[in-house]
């Protein structure tokens, strides 16, 4: 609120990019009228002398009262860190920042599905609830009623789902079923890590978006879906989210970043090519990189870095280092027709490859991680009626990370959660 001689400017902001000026008349204030109040104003829509849009208010009701002095967490005019404010989180839309952060996040979620749909993909709920860990890596929450006994593996006497249960970690399995009847699938959804990380990049609950294509015999085919959807995503948001990106308070890294998706191809590295780049350079690294290993944050920041800040897939990685699922090169065995893609500032945001269509090699693979019982449904997939398909999945807020410059991923999603925080 902004008192004059005679009149009180205030600004209302109804979660729209722009807030309206309102002015009325001192004597028409109402008493309970504070910042953070909420309000219903009625007046006449009018152009100031600066050529903007302001409200004449005939009369202003306050609806909501705001104690200032009574623990409420903000006061006007004043801006605060994004760590104060995610502990506030039932508060943290109210803010212009967060809000243009919630708009953005919106536009990019419908110019996903736009894209999917316009090339023709079907869209699937793939569940939460699922009875397998698709990467293998064991970082899953498992699910049980309130009550269950985890000592004797009973609730009341019996197991609720007569199996372990666990919250989905990826969609991917479920695509894979589905894209053998339907053609090329796609989900969009949550998915959870028990990864016991409270670093700027890492999230307890987060959502992912997942393709599984059909008839695709080719890796490059699958990367070009991917940096094609990428590319025409950040085109949308540029066009439809302009006033929102000025929020932040250095739009050059938006601008520089989304220019790095839309303007020029992707770079295209294998894993050995990584590998000699890494060494060549290991006196700049602080962790030492092992060959035949995954690539630590560092390694990867590194090589985007080495690489102009640009996007750089890296493909033909070692068998030992990825899931399962991914089909060997057929003139060797030891490396899988797999790929990362890595941008600025938070390193792999996306990761896909074919699939494994051997139900020979799927099956010793099975055996060894001890899965042939519980995904015996998978080889079965290869055996009546199989297709060659291929997908990748994207980390949403990690390329929301990018793509704004925004330091934590706790900042890219309404009610973050990550170890020993899950407010709300």
């Amino acid at each position: 609120m902004r008192k004059m001689k005679d009149v009180v400017f205030f600004d209302i902001d109804d979660g729209s990019p722009r807030v309206l000026q309102v002015v009325i008349e001192k004597g028409k204030v109402p008493k309970n009228l504070t910042f953070g109040s909420s309000v219903e104003t009625k007046g006449i829509l009018n152009l100031n002398k600066n050529k903007q849009i302001e409200l004449l208010a005939e009369n202003v009701e306050v609806i909501g009262n705001c104690d200032l002095d009574d623990e409420y967490p903000f006061l006007p005019k004043k801006s605060y860190s994004d760590e104060y404010l995610r502990q506030y989180l039932h508060f943290r839309s109210r803010t212009h920042k967060f809000g243009s952060l919630l708009r953005i996040r919106n536009s990019i979620c419908f110019a996903i599905h736009k894209y999917f749909i316009e090339n023709n993909f079907i869209q699937i709920h793939t569940p939460v609830l699922t009875s397998n860990d698709c990467e293998g890596a064991g970082e899953v929450f498992c699910v049980a009623p309130y009550g269950f006994n985890r000592e004797t593996n009973s609730s009341e006497g019996s197991s609720f789902f007569g199996d372990t249960a666990y919250l989905t970690v990826s969609g991917q399995l479920h695509l894979e079923v589905m894209a053998r009847s339907m053609g090329n699938v796609y989900s969009f959804g949550p998915t959870f890590r028990a990864e016991n990380s409270k670093s700027r990049l890492h999230l307890s609950e987060f959502y992912m978006v997942e393709a599984e294509m059909a008839f695709t015999y080719t890796l490059e085919e699958i990367m070009k879906f991917c940096e094609n959807l990428i590319r025409s995503v950040t085109e949308t948001v540029l066009n439809v989210c302009g006033e929102d990106i000025s929020k932040f308070k250095d739009t050059n890294v938006v601008n520089s970043e989304s220019m790095k998706f839309t303007s020029v191809p992707f770079t295209v590295i294998t894993y050995q090519e990584a590998a000699k780049i890494l060494d060549k350079n290991k006196r700049q690294l602080h962790s030492e990189f092992h060959f035949n290993n995954s690539l630590s944050k560092e390694h990867e920041l590194f090589l985007v870095k080495y690489n102009g800040n640009m996007p750089m897939f890296i493909i033909e990685w070692p068998k030992c280092v990825k899931p399962f699922y991914m089909k060997s090169l057929p003139e060797n065995n030891e490396k899988v027709m797999g790929f990362d893609l890595l941008s600025t500032n938070v390193g792999e945001i996306c990761g896909g490859s074919l699939r494994e269509d051997d139900i020979d090699k799927l099956q010793d693979s099975l055996l060894e991680l001890k899965l042939q019982n519980k995904l015996h449904w998978y080889l079965q997939l290869r055996k009546y009626g199989n297709i060659p398909t291929g997908g990748f999945g994207i980390g949403f807020e990690r390329y929301i990370q990018t793509l704004l410059g925004i330091p934590n991923i706790k900042d890219t999603i309404p009610f973050p959660r990550w170890p020993h925080s899950c407010k709300l």
